[in-house]
């Protein structure tokens, strides 16, 4: 459960054994579903979650607050060591990006539109979803200035304006 680091850096906020404790059905009928292709899965998810933060404008606002900057284009992620509040949240949120974008489509039959891995990829990308916008809107888990405590200053809520889909 705890946050996979190389060198002091995030490269993973969740492992196999957190994959697998969230959906053991889909690997015991998946035998082709390795370590390897997992890890990797949630090395990508990572990846994609802190670029996801970074465009929010909840970042870019408390980005600008924390620096003074004033130009968003150069803007960076955040860094996955600063997140030290809610990490089973972001574990969560791993997983669940993972398993909608990477794990289920490798195993999906989209050639039915019933098939138990496609209903499973809708649920988690609701899932996370929800969970992404619950993270932003609270804004009270990340470290700005790395002295692990999360002052009142480096704390902000955050919006996200829900779009209509038709």
């Amino acid at each position: 459960m705890a946050f996979i680091t190389d060198s002091g850096v995030v490269i993973s906020f969740a492992e196999h054994s957190d994959v697998v404790s969230k959906d053991q059905i889909l690997f015991d009928n998946n035998e082709g579903l390795s370590d390897d292709f997992v890890e990797d899965a949630l090395i990508r998810a990572t990846s994609r979650i802190l670029l996801q933060i970074k465009s929010t404008d909840w970042w870019q606002s408390l980005y600008t607050k924390q620096t003074g900057s004033v130009n968003r284009l150069d803007i960076p992620a955040p860094v996955g060591v600063k997140i030290i509040d809610r990490t089973s949240d972001f574990t969560d949120l791993c997983i669940y990006k993972a398993l909608s974008d990477y794990i289920l489509p490798s195993v999906a039959d989209f050639g039915d539109e019933n098939n138990a891995e496609r209903q499973k990829m809708g649920y988690y990308k609701n899932r996370e979803t929800e969970l992404f916008m619950e993270l932003i809107q609270s804004g009270d888990w990340y470290d700005f200035d790395g002295d692990d405590t999360i002052q009142t200053d480096e704390k902000q809520r955050g919006y996200i304006a829900l779009k209509r889909v038709r």
